[in-house]
Order: structure tokens, then C-alpha cells, then sequence
């Protein structure tokens, strides 16, 4: 979050990570620990020099006990804008169907710089996007693992390999940005079955695609972030023109993103809500637990299969990524692109057709009432749901998807921002129908993201900030009416953090204090984790319960 004399600037580019881990050890009630592993002493009366490396409370990659073969794929110092360039080679001694991959990402950072954004691409695939924690001045380090089975495909052979986490390295801000990615790949053997994968992993030639002819599923995934320093950065907190704020867009703080298949709008959905580790002007809240996804960087999922009748008469089709509610012309946003195929192996060609397309009319108003606390309250919205047809070898396939978005905010602050306060939903319910032979199948996702915050600059230059987050999904697997499969996920982060603006970082005299839950309940088991801190020292640590989670939960 920004304002150009009180909310700091994330100076940052281009970059789905998992969970973030730290030293601190989980346990029932278990004692907080520093990187060490000896036990936490008593918080320290303000922030120093040194504190906990990062971490979160959100569950390890589960992996399955079979052989494994590790690749690095990466090993750079960031100091400027030059990307990475290496190979990758599959691995020995796995085989080729594996049960599991999984990237780890292992950080280092010491002096001072800001959050930076980042991406890695094998073969032209981008398998992880993220950002980078804040280094305190002795230094710290962290550990990002994503599941990446999803892109067996690509990972098969040889490939170039693209890293980038932009940083700027000069006497004042000091940290290089030392990173190493690895790759595990887990065998399938014995009772441990090979995953089922995507039979293709695609991107883009420009903005043209072309699918196999017999592509009987068709996911695109897009990697949207608001980044780059400007207002779209912190779009949740813009204004309608004629509102007397620092960030205006001509319709407010509505965003959307939207893909279209030859120009017809093929899927829409709510972009996360990502606050960086600079967010909110204020640091110190996220020194060592960062908000919901910012080192977690999850991509938007479309199912494009009603679509795949379209697409698969072997010409190239044009995909475009928009943001709506971005003024035209103007640049804050990424939207990197994978397309994820599975094939007919009965046919050589699956023939089908978009036999529905109902867009719904987008609902985008801001309200603007002055005074001496000015106020805009919003509310948008939209719905799409379209059907296609297949002809495969196992019969007709009708697939539907039904998308329904909504959003709502109240955005307070006073002349000169010294108040400004956000309070905001998002909702993003998905419905996706499989109907050919046998009973019907649905997959369903009811996603909300919440925020609710206050940051107010007060005497002597103080700036406290309270804030709290929300990442909610709800997700179910049903066939003929009956739920064969669910899952519940709410990571809760709530901060509270304050400093003295404007003087050396030793005059700055900070407190605060974070913390996070993250519960996952389903029928595959459950994990409940909560991490507390204060002035950079974990103070608990509890795990609830820890029933063992299948791999890649």
C-alpha cells in the first residue's frame, strides 16, 4: 500500500509457490524457536537487527516414500535486471512417470531491500511466480516448495531454463538477492501409481494458440499480478475520478480478469487481493509471516473445454488475457499464460462445438460522499456461464461452466491520507458439469478473499497500521447429486504493527505484532496451524491437528 508521502512503494517486476518454511518447529503448543532451534527467548521491546526468518503456517508439500533424484535447476545472485539463463536435464534413475515433482526454492538476503517479484521458466513454462521477503540487516533466509507435477510434460526433456527476480543493488539499498531452485522427482513404484498428468503443457505464441486435435480438456492457468510500483499495484484502494486521492481510475477499484478465445469471453475471475511484503506501508508486519500468498504466487484457473471444439481444428486461435477496470494504455499488470491439455487416445480428431454462451452484463459502481472523512463504497460484479459440446471416443461430452464474481468495499480517509482505511470482499463461486455417459459430474469452488484495514499517521511521525486478511475456498466433488470428495481452506492473517516515519531505520523505535491460521479440512484429512510473533520473534507455535494430508493437497 502507497500514498506518495506515507505508503511505501514495492519496487518490483515480474515474476505458484507454496508453502513458505521457516525454523520455527510446529507442535501442540510446542515452544517458539529461532533459526537455531534453541528456545525463543521473551520478545525484545522494539524491533533490532535481527529476526525470525520467514514462515508460515500453511502445510509442507506431502511426498510419496519412494526413490527420488534431485535436479538444480537454477543457482543466481540478483543484482540488477539480468535474467538467469541455464538448461534443465530430466533426472536418472526415476523413470519419466512420476508420483511427484516438487520445486524448493531457497533464499538468502542480508543489508537492506525492498520486496521484489519474480518468475522461473522451464522449457517457456512458467512454474513459479513469487515475491521476496524484506532482509533484516544480519540477514535471513526462507524456502518456498510448489507442487509442479502438473508439468510432467514439459519437465520430460530437455529444456532452457529462465530465472528473474529484478532487484536494484547500489550503497543504499544493499541486498543481493541469492537464490537456488531445485527440482525432487519422486518414482512411481510398487503401490505409488504415476500421477495423472496433463498430456500437453502449452503456452502461448505470442497471443496464438494451437491445441491437439483430439484435446478432450482443455485449463488455462494465468499468473495475474498487480505489481510494478504504480497505482495497480494496491488497485484495491483506487477511486473513481473527481475523489480527491492519491490513486484514480475512471471506474474504481472493480477489477476482473478476463480470457477470450477469438475475442469471445471465454472465462472470467476475481484476482487475489495480493499485499506484498512492503504492503500497507509498513514492513514490520510482515518481517516474518507474510500475507497470504505474497511468496505464494497461485495462478487463476479457466477450464476452457467447452471451447475445445473450437480449438481443435488444428488452426492457431488468438487468447488474450485482460485486466477489466484498468485504464487502457496503462501497464501494472502480468499475466503470464500455461495451457493445460489432456488428449483422446481412442481418437485422432474430437470433433464438438460451443453450444452455450450467456456473458452476463458486468456491475461496476462507485459511490463518492465527501466530508471530512471521505468515503467510496462499491459494488461490481459478474456472471458468465457457457457450454460446449464433444464427440469422443467414449461418447458425447457436455461441459458447462458457470462463473459468478462479486465484490463489495467501503475506502475511508481524510485530507491528506493521513486515515485511510479499507474494508472489502471478493467472491468468486465456479460450477464446472461433465455430462456424457453415466451420471453427471461437478466440480464446485466457492472462493472469498477479505480485507480490513486501517493506517493512520499520527504524532511524531507515527504510523500504525492494523490489518487483517482472509483467503476462504470451499471446494466439492459430486457425482449424481451425491458429494464424493471435499475440502475447506481459511488462512486468516491478522497484523498490528507501528514506527516512526522519516528517520534512520535505528530511530525507528517498531513494534508490532502478526499472526496466522491456516486451516484445511476435507475428507482427505485436515491440518490446523497457527504461528504468533512480536517484534520479529515467533511467541507460539501450535499445531491443532495433523492428520496426514495426501501429496499435493
Amino acid at each position: 500500500m502507497r500514498r506518495p508521502h506515507v505508503m511505501g512503494m514495492l519496487l518490483a517486476l515480474v515474476l505458484a509457490a507454496l508453502p513458505v518454511t521457516g525454523a520455527g518447529r510446529a507442535g501442540a503448543a510446542a515452544p517458539a524457536t529461532h533459526r537455531t532451534g534453541t528456545p525463543a527467548a521473551e520478545p525484545p521491546p522494539e524491533f533490532g537487527s535481527d529476526w525470525h526468518d520467514p514462515v508460515t503456517a500453511a502445510p509442507p508439500v506431502t511426498a510419496p516414500g519412494t526413490r527420488s533424484c534431485e535436479v538444480k535447476v537454477a543457482h543466481a545472485q540478483f543484482r540488477d535486471f539480468t535474467p538467469y539463463k541455464g538448461a534443465y536435464t530430466p533426472p536418472k534413475g526415476c523413470g519419466d512417470r512420476w508420483s511427484k515433482v516438487v520445486l524448493r526454492l531457497e533464499g538468502k538476503v542480508a543489508g537492506r531491500q525492498y520486496d521484489r517479484l519474480g518468475h522461473l521458466r522451464i522449457g517457456g513454462v512458467e512454474i513459479l511466480r513469487t515475491s521476496t521477503p524484506q532482509p533484516s540487516p544480519d540477514g535471513i533466509t526462507w524456502s518456498v516448495e510448489k507442487d509442479v507435477t502438473r508439468y510432467s510434460e514439459t519437465l520430460r526433456g530437455a529444456q532452457p531454463v529462465e530465472m528473474l527476480i529484478g532487484n536494484v543493488v547500489n550503497e543504499t539499498y544493499t541486498g543481493v538477492i541469492d537464490v537456488e531452485a531445485t527440482l525432487t522427482f519422486y518414482a512411481a513404484e510398487g503401490r505409488t501409481r504415476p500421477a495423472d498428468t496433463p498430456d500437453r503443457v502449452l503456452t502461448l505464441d505470442g497471443e496464438w494458440l494451437t491445441t491437439p486435435r483430439n484435446s478432450e480438456r482443455v485449463v488455462a492457468e494465468v499468473y495475474a499480478t498487480g505489481s510494478g510500483g504504480g497505482c495497480e499495484e494496491y488497485w484495491y484502494l483506487s477511486v473513481p475520478d473527481g475523489a480527491p486521492y492519491s490513486c484514480r481510475t475512471p471506474d474504481g477499484p472493480y477489477r476482473e480478469v478476463q480470457i477470450t478465445v477469438d475475442g469471445q469471453l471465454a472465462g472470467i475471475a476475481a484476482p487475489f487481493p495480493t499485499v506484498w511484503t512492503g504492503g500497507w506501508s509498513n514492513p514490520f508486519l510482515w518481517y516474518v509471516i507474510p500475507g497470504p500468498r505474497a511468496l505464494d504466487v497461485k495462478p487463476v484457473q479457466y477450464d476452457l473445454t467447452p471451447f475445445a471444439g473450437l480449438l481443435n481444428d488444428g488452426r492457431p486461435h488468438r487468447v488474450e488475457v485482460s485486466v477489466l477496470g484498468v485504464p487502457e494504455g496503462q501497464a501494472g499488470w502480468s499475466t503470464p499464460v500455461n495451457v493445460l491439455v489432456w488428449q483422446d487416445r481412442g481418437s485422432e480428431v474430437v470433433t464438438g462445438a460451443l453450444t452455450r454462451h450467456h456473458n452476463g452484463v458486468p456491475a461496476n459502481a462507485s459511490t463518492y460522499t465527501p466530508g471530512s472523512e471521505h468515503r467510496v463504497d462499491t459494488r461490481g460484479g459478474h456472471r458468465l456461464t457457457v457450454s460446449g459440446r464433444l464427440n469422443t471416443s467414449h461418447g458425447r461430452v457436455v461441459t458447462t461452466v458457470d462463473r459468478t464474481l462479486a465484490h463489495t468495499s467501503v475506502h475511508r480517509w481524510t485530507d491528506g491520507e493521513n486515515l485511510d482505511a479499507l474494508k472489502a470482499t471478493w467472491t468468486d463461486r465456479e460450477r464446472v458439469t461433465t455430462d456424457g455417459r453415466g451420471p453427471a459430474t461437478a466440480v464446485r469452488a466457492h472462493r472469498a478473499y477479505t480485507m480490513d484495514g486501517t493506517t493512520t499517521l499520527g504524532a511524531g511521525d507515527r504510523l500504525r497500521t492494523v490489518l487483517a486478511l482472509g483467503d476462504r475456498a470451499d471446494t466439492a466433488v459430486e457425482r449424481a447429486g451425491k458429494r464424493l470428495s471435499w475440502s475447506r481452506l481459511d488462512d486468516a492473517y491478522e497484523g498490528d504493527a507501528t514506527y516512526t516515519t522519516n528517520v534512520p531505520r535505528d530511530q525507528r523505535h517498531a513494534v508490532g505484532t502478526s499472526s496466522e491460521r491456516y486451516r484445511l479440512y476435507g475428507t482427505a484429512g485436515c491440518h490446523d496451524r497457527t504461528v504468533e510473533t512480536a517484534q520479529g520473534t515467533v511467541t507460539r507455535d501450535r499445531l491443532r491437528c495433523g492428520r496426514k494430508l495426501p501429496a499435493g493437497m
